[in-house]
């Protein structure tokens, strides 16, 4: 009863250190990239609760990145902590086996390799899908914030635009170039029309209006052969039906997994994805949510080698940073080598098959370590 109480103790120390460090990681991620998404507001005019809206929802892209080294993190911090305290020693000498706690540390593995495959197979899926199809569904909401003063503007697809000064929604020498038909109904030909360019010396902006006053449209046809002006004193625009240049259409890191295994066998005959074009990509993305995970269990035995005895206490901090350094090494393979699964099938088969091979043969050199200790206690 007392031992599991002890190892009752030690699951909740280790749990709790890995999601505290896990969420602090992920906060400081996500905080930068919100940052980054302010762009949305600000170059596509998308309104501030659709950023707020996207930006969590992105969380659950940055939370399974930082789940392997939360958790290297929270094994290190945990044994170094017990071994200061000299509790380990107090285990060793009440009759607790070493390779008890090494099979806990190996079962807190598991659990986080199961919430690892849950974030990366189903929910950070289909959180960013759900994201990219808020942007498709939203429209933006005010063409004010795509506004930069002397610079121009693309934030529309085919629609650039460029002002000289802004003072609220207030603006003064005002450039548009219109190549998407947009202002079609503006022009004195509208089947014969490339493109509109607007010159206006000031105007005001309400949401997705436009009034420009003082200035002059000129329609350029198709063969160029002809040039359209006319003045004006006084322009109402419409820019209700101007499109975000923002990519719309999910990525593979948020398309579903069942419809990237569909590509790869084939199990419905539709296809929702071009996967002749993506198939390469695809076994990457599949690697990644599958199998990257597994090298989890593999960073909880490596440090079960702080367990073992040690001579000295240099030698026990030496073989501590080497161990996270060994560790570390084990994620940075992991890492480095899956952007290569897609360029060769050997390279895609030993980035598998290495984690089962490393578990079992870890664990016996674990067991050979510990049978030497006995013999020679």
């Amino acid at each position: 009863m007392l031992q599991n109480k002890i190892y009752q103790n030690f699951i909740k120390e280790i749990l709790k250190t890995f999601f505290v460090i896990l969420f602090g990681l992920s906060v400081i991620a996500w905080t930068v990239k919100a940052v980054n998404f302010l762009e949305l507001i600000v170059e596509s005019g998308y309104s501030v609760i659709t950023y707020f809206q996207y930006s969590i929802l992105s969380l659950f892209g940055i939370v399974p990145k930082f789940i392997p080294l939360a958790f290297l993190l929270a094994l290190i911090i945990f044994i170094a902590k017990q071994s200061d305290d000299n509790e380990l020693i107090i285990l060793w000498t009440s009759g607790v086996k070493k390779l008890k706690l090494i099979n806990l540390f190996f079962i807190i593995s598991l659990f986080i390799l199961i919430i690892y495959l849950t974030f990366s197979i189903f929910l950070t899926p289909a959180a960013l899908h759900k994201s990219r199809m808020l942007l498709g569904k939203q429209a933006y909401s005010s063409f004010l914030p795509t506004i930069r003063v002397q610079r121009f503007s693309d934030s529309f697809k085919g629609f650039t635009f460029l002002v000289g000064e802004k003072i609220d929604n207030k603006i003064e020498n005002v450039f548009i170039n219109d190549d998407s038909n947009i202002l079609k109904s503006i022009s004195v030909n509208e089947t014969k029309r490339e493109s509109t360019t607007i010159i206006s010396e000031s105007g005001l902006i309400e949401d997705k209006m436009m009034v420009l006053f003082n200035g002059q449209i000129i329609s350029n046809s198709k063969d160029n052969s002809k040039n359209d002006i006319i003045r004006f004193e006084k322009l109402n625009l419409d820019l209700r039906s101007l499109e975000t240049g923002t990519i719309k259409q999910p990525k593979l890191q948020e398309t579903s997994t069942l419809i990237l295994l569909n590509c790869i066998f084939e199990f419905f005959e539709f296809e929702m994805i071009n996967c002749n074009n993506t198939k390469n990509e695809i076994t990457t993305v599949i690697n990644r949510r599958f199998f990257l995970p597994f090298y989890i269990p593999i960073i909880a035995l490596i440090c079960s080698f702080l367990l073992l005895k040690n001579q000295n206490k240099k030698n026990y901090i030496n073989n501590k940073y080497s161990i996270f350094f060994l560790s570390f090494l084990i994620l940075l393979y992991g890492e480095l080598i899956i952007r290569y699964t897609a360029v060769s099938k050997l390279i895609s088969a030993m980035f598998i098959i290495t984690p089962f091979i490393l578990i079992p043969l870890v664990y016996l050199i674990l067991i050979y370590q510990l049978s030497k200790e006995f013999y020679f206690k």
